[in-house]
């Protein structure tokens, strides 16, 4: 079993909803219970409505439990920061040609936000970038063609 990269952060979101879905299931079972008092199962819709949100619950702690067992978190803030681009870092990039600055994150899939400078480390911006260092000049094959950036900073936050 491969271990997935994680961000602390990413790990803490996930932590976070396992809690609330643990806290959802005596509630849904309750639901259960106070279906089954209403009579015939067979045309109970609070009974079948209730089923179904436990399933989907049931479904999504697993997956959870899955990611987290399976997650190597790493804290780019405990690395000294050596300049280099690795999974974790926020890197700032300028576009070669037309002197355009964005800031982007490098996250685990689960994690990955664009709209919020998230990107995930199997991106094709991410993949141009590990292993680059500060101040490197980088051509990144995009779905929009190739584009030439430089790396003005690569923060280890």
């Amino acid at each position: 079993m491969d271990k997935v990269p994680m961000t602390v952060r990413g790990e803490k979101l996930l932590r976070d909803e396992l809690e609330i879905l643990m806290k959802r299931r005596p509630i849904i079972s309750q639901a259960i219970g106070e279906a089954r008092e209403l009579g015939d199962l067979k045309e109970n819709a609070e009974y079948h409505a209730a089923r179904e949100e436990q399933g989907i619950c049931e479904a999504q702690i697993r997956d959870i439990e899955y990611k987290l067992s399976v997650a190597q978190v790493i804290d780019v803030t405990k690395m000294e920061n050596t300049g280099k681009v690795i999974f974790g870092v926020t890197v700032t990039l300028i576009d070669v040609d037309t002197e355009d600055e964005v800031q982007y994150q490098i996250v685990g899939d689960d994690e990955a936000d664009i709209k919020a400078g998230r990107i995930s480390v199997n991106s094709p911006i991410a993949r141009g970038l590990i292993g680059k260092m500060q101040d490197d000049e980088v051509v990144i094959t995009t779905p929009g063609g190739q584009k030439e950036f430089e790396i003005a900073e690569v923060v280890y936050v």
